[in-house]
């Protein structure tokens, strides 16, 4: 098994990661990230691959443009350090849209194709938040859910005081029989020898 960004051999536990996280890689959901992605911006990925096409950030900072409406100009240079500050505007903007930190990538994830699984958790993540922050453009994946409070009467709490829950002192049937205090424990058979 090689390295996919440096093409060096991998061995012993890097080997193991690297396999049980190529396992869990979900192609249905890389492409509904890539259909999602094609439809809020409007354009086709350039490059069959899904992280050759993203690696750049060109087509990450125009998703973020249309959807938070967001200035950043996307930088077309072939030049690295060019392609990692578009990652970075995109990450930017993700936190400027209030998407948690762990449900961030990380721009070796995308720029040397690391953790694949959490570039794709991204932009569902970033679907998400967006849609609850107004974008009435699709969603990908689950709505997030909305904040339900819950208003109790002084009648309702005073009940809840009066009932005991099945955690406060019932054991199940369960006692100390059988358990003997300060005696010898055999630790050889005797009829072994």
């Amino acid at each position: 098994m090689r390295d996919n960004a440096t093409d060096i051999p991998v061995y012993g536990i890097d080997k193991e990661l690297q396999a049980k996280a190529a396992a869990k890689y979900d192609p249905t959901r890389e492409r509904e990230a890539r259909e999602w992605i094609e439809a809020v911006t409007g354009e086709k990925f350039r490059k069959e691959g899904f992280h050759e096409s993203l690696k750049d950030g060109v087509l990450l900072v125009k998703l973020a443009n249309r959807v938070i409406n967001s200035n950043y100009k996307p930088n077309v240079s072939t030049m690295p350090f060019k392609q990692m500050e578009n990652i970075n505007n995109f990450l930017s903007a993700l936190d400027k849209l209030g998407v948690p930190k762990t449900d961030c990538f990380q721009t070796v994830d995308l720029f040397e194709n690391k953790n694949p699984n959490q570039v794709v958790d991204t932009i569902f993540a970033f679907s998400r938040h967006a849609c609850k922050h107004g974008f009435d453009g699709p969603i990908l994946g689950p709505k997030l859910a909305d904040k339900r409070e819950v208003q109790f009467s002084e009648e309702q709490l005073s009940q809840g005081k009066n009932i005991i829950g099945l955690q406060m002192g019932f054991t199940g049937g369960a006692n100390a029989s059988g358990v003997s205090y300060g005696g010898r424990r055999q630790i050889m058979d005797p009829k072994v020898g």
